[in-house]
């Protein structure tokens, strides 16, 4: 035990060694919680770049649907832009939230 204290404790290497870890993991730019803050980012990152790209390929399918089928895409023109043909009338019911 006492070689070991007289081995590390009266060395300058082992005290700036020491000093140099300490001074990385707490006041560095990089230190542990500036990463921990970055991979929780990356995180966040990732799970919006997976949803954005399911999401990309449920349009991309939804497109290929109606490039094939004239009545599905007539059908989305009819619901989504209120388009009608000339000897038809459109009426819209909007309704109202139940009142609480």
């Amino acid at each position: 035990m006492i070689k070991f204290y007289k081995r590390y404790m009266h060395n300058w290497f082992f005290y700036t060694g020491l000093l140099f870890v300490v001074w990385i993991s707490f006041f560095d730019q990089n230190s542990l919680r500036e990463q921990a803050v970055l991979s929780k980012t990356l995180h966040n990152l990732d799970t919006r770049e997976h949803f954005y790209k399911t999401e990309l390929r449920k349009a991309a399918d939804e497109i290929k649907a109606y490039e094939k089928d004239t009545t599905l895409l007539e059908k989305f023109a009819r619901e989504k832009y209120y388009m009608k043909k000339d000897n038809e009338e459109v009426f819209v019911i909007v309704r109202d939230k139940d009142p609480e």
